[in-house]
């Protein structure tokens, strides 16, 4: 286990906001993506989602080497989890409701990452991870959700500032992740959607 003493030095926390989604109302497409529900897994236990993320920056993997059990420091990424479905634009009238149709499926292809903090501290390599962009492909049914899975954190993010810092600290860095999923429907029309998870990124206690 590591992290002796906790500082809980929590810096400013910029709100554990699970799971939520805002709707794009901009652009041509008749259809919106709405995000039912975003989630994140820590790298070392990627099969364990939650409504925010503990962002562990190092964890100590036990190995055999030579016959013997040693702990090797590893650096993992953690995974989000967006749930999706599409609605119009035009709810139609009682008794006649617009619903989608396939015409109005959209394809995601990609999605960006920013951090945040509630404090306004926001340098991206000094305050928060940097930003990026990367690519995930799913298409959003006209009738139903799909889930996408995705990077949320990059283990390159870990090895850099100001995270990496956290290796021999006790201090842990709150943020909001925002996340925009970008793609397009069957008439080429541009879509996108952003959603938030609180991430907390700290040296926790490694998973036995």
């Amino acid at each position: 286990m590591k992290c002796r003493g906790w500082m809980l030095a929590v810096l400013l926390a910029a709100g554990a906001a699970a799971g939520c989604g805002d709707v794009a109302r901009s652009g041509r497409s008749p259809a919106l993506v709405v995000i039912g529900s975003l989630e994140a897994a820590s790298g070392a236990s990627p099969t364990t989602f939650g409504g925010t993320l503990d962002s562990d920056v190092i964890t100590n993997v036990t190995r055999t080497v030579g016959g013997a059990q040693v702990l090797e420091p590893t650096v993992f990424s953690d995974v989000g989890r967006a749930t999706l479905r599409l609605t119009l634009k035009d709810p139609g009238v009682p008794g006649n409701a617009s619903s989608p149709s396939s015409l109005n499926q959209v394809t995601i292809t990609r999605y960006q990452v920013t951090f945040r903090r509630s404090d306004g501290r926001n340098t991206p390599g000094v305050d928060v991870p940097q930003p990026f962009d990367s690519a995930v492909t799913v298409t959003v049914p006209a009738d139903g959700t799909t889930t996408a899975t995705f990077e949320l954190v990059r283990n390159t993010a870990k090895q850099e500032a100001p995270l990496s810092a956290l290796r021999s600290s006790g201090v842990v860095i709150a943020t909001v992740a925002d996340v925009t999923f970008i793609g397009r429907d069957l008439a080429g029309n541009t879509v996108t959607v952003t959603g938030s998870i609180g991430v907390q990124f700290g040296n926790f206690g490694d998973p036995r």
